[in-house]
């Protein structure tokens, strides 16, 4: 089967390099699956959920944001942050959820709103991620990770 390269880097790091057989990402008209030979693109990612398929595995990221670039040979992600499912910090990632929530119920001369509902959905991408990787390997929602 074919397979092509993915390069996924943030400013901090290299977070993912190797050949994988599709790419599902969240751009910003939509959720799209990148398959070897799939045509010329870039777009901007929103927040959300990305899948890498590599053989019979799965592996998911949580991602903030960036640029995806789909070339003939390889698919290019620079992130403005990126975390694999395993290096998520659900307890921190709750309350900032917790903080981002309570944030939007202030009164807006208190906050920007834009920026609530961002750190909110970052939170809920993070989450929803973490989650994935805990059932898993069996533990259920709210278990922490050993």
């Amino acid at each position: 089967m074919a397979t092509f390269r993915l390069e996924l880097v943030t400013v901090e790091r290299s977070v993912y390099s190797d050949d994988v057989d599709m790419v599902v990402a969240w751009g910003i008209e939509g959720q799209l699956a990148i398959l070897p030979f799939h045509a010329p693109l870039m777009t901007m990612l929103q927040p959300g959920e990305l899948i890498v398929r590599k053989g019979a595995q799965d592996a998911y990221l949580a991602v903030t944001g960036g640029f995806l670039e789909v070339r003939p040979d390889r698919v290019i992600i620079l992130a403005d942050a990126c975390e694999r499912a395993d290096e998520i910090d659900v307890v921190r990632a709750q309350e900032a959820r917790q903080r981002a929530s309570e944030l939007m119920k202030a009164p807006p001369t208190k906050v920007d709103l834009a920026a609530a509902e961002a750190a909110l959905r970052r939170s809920m991408v993070r989450l929803k991620v973490a989650e994935k990787i805990r059932r898993r390997r069996g533990q259920g929602p709210g278990s922490r990770p050993e």
